[in-house]
């Protein structure tokens, strides 16, 4: 069964960031019955600190980790807050990304969204993201960019993302990371059928940098 991790970049109860990827679960429930989609909620976690970490990580980190390595892929949306990444997104990759050599965010594929209110859909936020998840050795999903414009208008009256057009271009991301998830899947059985290592980032779907056809 196909295990997918959704992680909002946004902690709003309203965030439609959040209704973005609650609009995943359902296309990932109607269209793939077998698999499952659960949330990370990233607001829990603590402020990095080494400190911390080389003590024993606290029970939220544990089970993030833990979310995250059992995971098939991850569906991340983030909104733009000055041009960036939130800082409560990063703070969660920075868990993630540890502990070295065994970040459960290394080969893990990663989808990558944004939505906001206006008119950019928090576009200018996915090249850092992509970069983060590259420097955390993630395999990220070869895709157009999904980038959900005037988002709070495509909410039904149950702040529920229901627009024809965004969930269109959801269900086109959630079709490229499962194919994504089956490619790597084959390429990870064909090295242990031959012995023979092969770099994740060689595949067909390692990081790659696209035009904007959503803004």
């Amino acid at each position: 069964m196909t295990k997918v991790v959704l992680i909002s970049g946004s902690l709003r109860a309203a965030s439609v960031n959040s209704a973005a990827l609650r609009a995943v679960r359902r296309i990932i429930a109607q269209t793939r019955p077998a698999a499952s989609a659960v949330f990370l909620p990233i607001g829990r976690l603590p402020f990095y600190n080494g400190d911390v970490d080389s003590a024993g990580t606290t029970p939220a980190v544990a089970v993030a980790r833990a979310l995250v390595a059992d995971a098939d892929a991850l569906v991340i949306s983030t909104p733009c807050y000055n041009g960036a990444v939130p800082g409560v997104l990063k703070n969660a990759l920075d868990w993630l990304s540890r502990p070295d050599g065994a970040s459960p965010l290394a080969g893990r594929v990663a989808a990558v969204l944004s939505a906001s209110p206006g008119a950019r859909g928090g576009i200018d936020a996915q090249p850092a993201l992509l970069d983060l998840l590259d420097s955390c050795e993630a395999i990220t999903v070869e895709h157009p960019p999904v980038a959900i414009r005037e988002a709070h208008q495509r909410l039904d009256g149950a702040g529920e993302m229901t627009d024809p057009e965004a969930v269109a271009a959801l269900r086109e991301l959630v079709d490229a990371t499962f194919e994504a998830v089956s490619i790597i899947a084959e390429q990870r059985r064909s090295v242990l059928r031959s012995a023979q290592p092969v770099a994740a980032a060689d595949g067909p779907w390692s990081r790659a940098r696209v035009t904007l056809s959503r803004s």
